[in-house]
């Protein structure tokens, strides 16, 4: 096979207005038998593994250059997903994936056990969203709930918003492409970090962090009213 045959082979077709489950089918296989999938987001297109599979994860960290220390986002098909991966969900988190999921706000949130180290980097954290991007959504739900969310494309270079921003290295380096055409690009998904209090802003992005912040601190109101207002219970 010539490597322009041997590129083209990677690379399937993909209409996010009518999607083809079978193409979503075998890139899901692709990813749960251990391989690497090039997909689109609402944002950039972003290089997907199967967080639980640790050999797929070291793969993704090296084939981007990123360092060891940096945390790999997720992207999850619901909220139950989600929540299967995290070990708390504070009431921040819960407001936040209310006003802006599915959609690009990444929250960082304690992960579960079984998760493997690399993944988060020893933190204990993850950093996971709901895409609204269907073909993201879709393929995560096809692979069993979660899929790593990284940017295709090396460490310190920009994110590609089309497949041929995408270098031939990489398409080369994983099993397969889906090609949605040409994303919006644009700022990344804003990353908050919700484990801590209050909450911090880890990357600008999308979403505004004035607006996420109106959200957090409507939400903390409200609570200390309830608080308040239970403090004192009528009499009877």
């Amino acid at each position: 096979m010539s490597a322009a045959t041997e590129y083209e082979s990677r690379i399937f077709k993909i209409d996010p207005a009518k999607i083809n489950a079978e193409a979503i089918y075998d890139a899901a296989c692709i990813l749960r038998s251990g391989g690497l999938v090039l997909y689109p987001t609402e944002t950039f297109y972003a290089l997907g593994a199967i967080p639980e599979i640790v050999e797929a994860v070291e793969r993704v960290f090296e084939i981007k250059g990123r360092d060891l220390g940096k945390p790999l986002p997720l992207i999850a098909s619901d909220l139950q997903a989600v929540l299967g991966a995290a070990s708390g969900w504070p009431e921040s988190a819960e407001a936040l994936a209310r006003t802006f999921w599915p959609g690009p706000l990444s929250m960082v949130i304690p992960a579960v056990a079984s998760l493997p180290a690399v993944l988060h980097a020893k933190t204990g954290k993850i950093a996971i969203r709901i895409s609204s991007h269907p073909v993201a959504t879709l393929l995560a739900r096809a692979s069993g709930g979660l899929i790593v969310s990284t940017s295709a494309n090396r460490a310190g270079e920009s994110p590609p918003r089309s497949p041929g921003g995408i270098s031939a290295e990489l398409i080369l380096s994983v099993e397969a492409l889906l090609d949605a055409g040409n994303l919006p690009g644009g700022l990344p998904s804003a990353i908050v970090d919700v484990s801590v209090q209050p909450a911090a802003l880890i990357r600008a992005g999308k979403i505004a962090w004035k607006d996420i912040r109106r959200v957090i601190d409507r939400k903390s109101e409200n609570g200390n009213r309830e608080t308040k207002k239970d403090k004192y219970p009528r009499c009877v």
